[in-house]
């Protein structure tokens, strides 16, 4: 009796293998580790979006949406009666933007804005790295009581410093009036002349804003290598040469900071005529922001207010990126 078996393809022999089930695969495989790391970072994006998103919302809460919303209402002529329905106010397309330079008063407050930044900020950076060398090098004792007396106007309320200032200058009973009685001498109306309103205000906003430059200037100092110092100390620089061909050149980063910010903060300049002048005397320290404050809030002319925003916008991107060229290109 013969038994018959199974076989396999012609020119083989014994049985058939039978086949076999699919093993289920490791999660991940088969995939490449370009698409792995495409999953993780893809995974590393959703979780930072996740977290930012608090911020986001506040952030086009309180600033996206009302940029974008001032924006519209420049090209309308947006006033105190559209407040209850403000699709109503009515377009007016670029007539904000052509009355702004027909006014009179505007031209005075953009002369005297650009006055305040042309001799401020210069006033104000050279006067702050002066300090930051001097408290750097040449301090050696009670530095940081030093550090903190020149910051101290930057975190100290307007109110304070103008109450401080208009006693400063006050030409009958202030303390440059009394120094000049001590010699014999009257002491000018420095916040009632037109001729000496917004060189008082420029030598305050210098006063106040030199610690933030010093303390900026400071941290650029501490970074600069003192090897390169001491080597330029053997070769026979002096202090001038060291500061003008060693300091200088490598704080360049730190002083376009410092000259970006200062004069953003100095186009912006309103507190000081506010408080100390109310733009007076004569329009002769009105600037722009206080002017637009005038517009939009005494006057509630808020589309041309509006417009009034975007050309200070305008001058003051213009200028910061004039700064980043010609400060930006020696960094490199």
């Amino acid at each position: 009796m013969s038994t018959t078996t199974a076989s396999g393809p012609p020119g083989t022999t014994g049985p058939t293998p039978r086949p076999t089930a699919k093993q289920p695969s490791a999660p991940g495989a088969g995939r490449g580790p370009r698409r792995r790391r495409r999953d993780r970072l893809s995974t590393q994006n959703l979780a930072g979006w996740l977290f930012s998103t608090p911020f986001l919302a506040v952030f086009g809460t309180f600033m996206a949406v009302p940029v974008l919303a001032t924006l519209a209402m420049s090209f309308t002529s947006f006033g105190l009666r559209d407040v209850t329905d403000p699709f109503g106010a009515e377009f007016v397309g670029l007539e904000n933007y052509t009355r702004l330079f027909e006014d009179e008063k505007f031209r005075t407050a953009l002369f005297n804005t650009a006055y305040f930044v042309v001799v401020g900020v210069p006033l104000t950076v050279g006067t702050g790295l002066v300090a930051a060398v001097l408290l750097n090098s040449g301090v050696d004792r009670l530095r940081t009581f030093f550090r903190v007396g020149f910051y101290a106007p930057v975190v100290t309320s307007i109110v304070a410093v103008a109450v401080v200032w208009r006693f400063v200058l006050d030409p009958a009973d202030g303390l440059i009036a009394g120094l000049a009685a001590e010699v014999g001498l009257d002491a000018p109306d420095f916040l009632g002349s037109e001729l000496l309103a917004m060189p008082s205000l420029i030598v305050m906003a210098v006063w106040r804003n030199l610690g933030t430059a010093m303390v900026l200037f400071l941290a650029g100092l501490q970074a600069v290598p003192t090897e390169v110092r001491e080597a330029a100390r053997i070769d026979g620089a002096g202090v001038w040469q060291e500061f003008r061909r060693i300091t200088v050149p490598l704080l360049r980063p730190t002083m376009l900071y410092v000259s970006v910010m200062t004069s953003i903060a100095f186009l912006n300049v309103f507190e000081e005529p506010f408080v100390m002048t109310d733009g007076g005397p004569g329009d002769s320290t009105l600037t722009v922001s206080l002017h637009m404050y005038r517009q939009g809030f005494d006057f509630f002319h808020m589309g041309y207010a509006s417009s009034m925003a975007y050309v200070l916008f305008t001058v003051i991107l213009a200028i910061t990126l004039l700064q980043l060229r010609l400060l930006r290109d020696r960094t490199r």
